[in-house]
């Protein structure tokens, strides 16, 4: 069956497995004490411009967001997403579960406004029951967000900038971040992220890596002991070569941004190709998920030859469904989806007739 489920059914980039095979047999201190994690921090560092940053490699997604998270709130405090976000929908109330509450903002295409942050705040603070609420400790943002949608650099300033008005840190979830750097229409970068974030990872896992993500403080909020809390969230690994080698792997002759690029362009080729089949989508997408609208019955016909993420139901029959591609995805992939596409159309058109 072919695969446009998501961006991590794939094993890992070639060049991870070679570089993890010639180093297999080395003898190197646990817990991400070895040279290849250091080397990887020094990477990612250079690549942010950002010298004084602190690197910490974690296994997961959703343990780095409930570390993270868990570490830079007080024990009263919450961190504000939007309705849609990663950790308010997907993630199993894994922040809740570390005593935290997650404040919801409304969403647009997935994204918060500066705007309705800053009265979410002022509202807060101007209350004078505040001291008998959850306070709002920090932000957390995806960028790209749950529907693929990106933050234009303009956005993350003023974000950033209310932020630092009240004096409490912005976390950007950057599981795809890969996806929203290659895409033509970005002008975020590393560097900008560095700057206008306190913290935010670099997803593996979904950027050709077998697991694990790369944590970076920027601006000396690395929580108190933060190792052991890591340890807390069972999100250290005891080989913890296994995740530096990777991610050094990422940052050496450009991987990381040539792989994000080759998936730029297997997404703009979905995007069209689906564009000119007459497809419907749900929300304009510039990253490697494209959601598009179906009948229950194209989505039943669908799912028996093409493995896709169900998104959400719209109506009795209308159903949203999220096809992506990844850094493994080849024309000969599309090419396999088109016949499949161009197949059912014809079925469904003689069933009609």
């Amino acid at each position: 069956m072919l695969s446009f489920e998501s961006d991590y059914t794939e094993g890992a980039h070639e060049k991870i497995l070679e570089r993890l095979m010639d180093t297999n047999r080395e003898s190197l201190p646990g817990y991400g004490a070895d040279r290849y994690s250091e080397s990887a921090r020094e990477k990612i560092k250079n690549a942010c411009r950002c010298p004084g940053a602190a690197v910490y490699f974690l296994v997961g997604g959703t343990q780095t967001n409930a570390v993270v998270i868990d570490g830079l709130l007080g024990a009263c405090e919450g961190v504000i997403a939007a309705r849609t976000g990663h950790i308010n929908v997907h993630e199993a109330g894994a922040i809740e579960k570390t005593g935290h509450k997650v404040l919801e903002l409304p969403e647009h295409q997935g994204k918060i406004a500066a705007g309705e942050l800053r009265d979410f705040l002022k509202s807060f603070w101007s209350d004078e029951n505040h001291s008998h609420m959850v306070y709002p400790g920090m932000v957390y943002i995806s960028h790209p967000t749950e529907y693929g949608t990106l933050y234009s650099c303009s956005e993350l300033e003023d974000i950033s900038s209310v932020c630092r008005e009240y004096k409490i840190p912005l976390y950007m979830d950057g599981a795809r971040l890969i996806y929203g750097l290659a895409g033509a229409e970005s002008d975020v970068s590393l560097p900008d992220i560095a700057r206008l974030c306190d913290a935010f990872y670099i997803g593996g896992t979904k950027a050709g890596a077998l697991c694990g993500e790369a944590v970076v403080f920027t601006k000396d909020r690395v929580p108190l002991h933060f190792t052991a809390q890591i340890k807390q969230h069972g999100a250290l690994l005891a080989k913890g070569r296994l995740l530096g080698i990777q991610f050094d792997t990422l940052f050496t002759d450009r991987l990381y941004e040539k792989i994000g690029l080759h998936a730029a362009e297997m997404a703009g080729r979905l995007k069209e190709g689906l564009k000119e089949r007459g497809y419907s989508f749900y929300l304009e997408s510039p990253t490697n998920q494209q959601f598009v609208i179906l009948t229950k019955e194209q989505y039943e016909r669908l799912k028996k030859h093409v493995a896709v993420s169900f998104w959400e139901q719209l109506s009795d029959s209308g159903i949203v469904v999220r096809f992506a591609v990844s850094w493994a995805t080849r024309q000969e992939d599309l090419e396999a989806l088109w016949e499949v596409l161009d197949r059912l159309k014809m079925e469904e058109t003689q069933e009609v007739g």
